[in-house]
């Protein structure tokens, strides 16, 4: 990789707070090397009062071709999109940045995506599923969409945001074949348990569900990647059930980054 370093080396940041965590990076620039294109992906810890100088002095950077954003900016990010996409324009979040010929920038929101492959690869069924959701920001209104659009029967969404819920419900009530509700972190008689909260970043973190309640019966995701096998999925294993992780999440999404960026898709 650093061997192909030049000046004409394309950027592609990842931004966010913390950003010690991520495992994007490397996977990234091997891809780019992999499909023959000069490109490296950089870390980069924004904070969250920051972002509007990081982005002015990135979009103002010729060489700057494309962001991957993380937790805590996706929707902030999405405020600085001239064009996005359809799941990027319905909820005001976006998880990846491109250039537009013009400039601006292009956005996309791919986390829902990518989580619900990581979880059928795994070995999830969520046609005619009963899901428990917790988590409604960025990452978790994507999850909800690409759930739905994948069949799940009952949608159960919990926040301690009792007004976030609100808002995403009223956004996804219509799509899909599937019942869309606010309910407590109670996994009591659902196929599917999801977490899409930071909950399991910090050794402290209370756990999104109550380890009592989960049953073999259920399929686990975490969002959460870097943190090896979290206390969620910990307990869920423990209990017997299946599970899908953050990384398994970051890997599922790397090609459909790369298209991305490159303008394939």
């Amino acid at each position: 990789m650093l061997e192909a370093l030049s000046g004409e080396t394309r950027l592609f940041p990842i931004i966010g707070d913390p950003i010690i965590f991520v495992k994007a990076v490397q996977r990234l620039t091997r891809g780019f090397e992999a499909r023959g294109h000069n490109g490296i992906c950089v870390p980069m810890q924004v904070p969250e009062p920051d972002l509007d100088g990081v982005m002015h002095g990135l979009t103002l950077t010729g060489n700057v071709d494309g962001l991957l954003v993380t937790m805590p900016h996706k929707f902030a990010a999405y405020t600085y999109c001239a064009t996005g996409s359809d799941r990027a324009k319905l909820f005001g979040v976006v998880s990846v940045m491109r250039r537009n010929p013009d400039g601006s920038w292009h956005g996309d929101m791919m986390d829902g995506l990518a989580f619900l492959r990581a979880q059928t690869d795994q070995g999830a069924k969520p046609e005619g599923a009963r899901v428990l959701l917790v988590g409604a920001g960025g990452a978790g209104s994507a999850i909800a969409v690409a759930l739905l659009d994948a069949g799940v029967r009952e949608l159960i969404i919990s926040d301690t945001d009792e007004s976030r819920v609100s808002r995403l419900i009223d956004l996804i009530s219509g799509r899909g074949r599937g019942r869309v509700i606010a309910g407590p972190p109670d996994p009591t008689g659902c196929d599917m348990v999801c977490n899409a909260t930071p909950m399991g970043m910090s050794h402290d973190d209370p756990l999104p569900v109550a380890a009592h309640l989960l049953a073999p019966s259920m399929f686990v995701g975490d969002v959460i990647a870097g943190h090896g096998v979290t206390p969620l999925l910990q307990a869920a294993q423990a209990a017997g059930c299946k599970t899908a992780n953050g990384v398994q999440m970051v890997e599922a999404v790397m090609e459909m980054m790369l298209d991305f960026m490159l303008g394939v898709n």
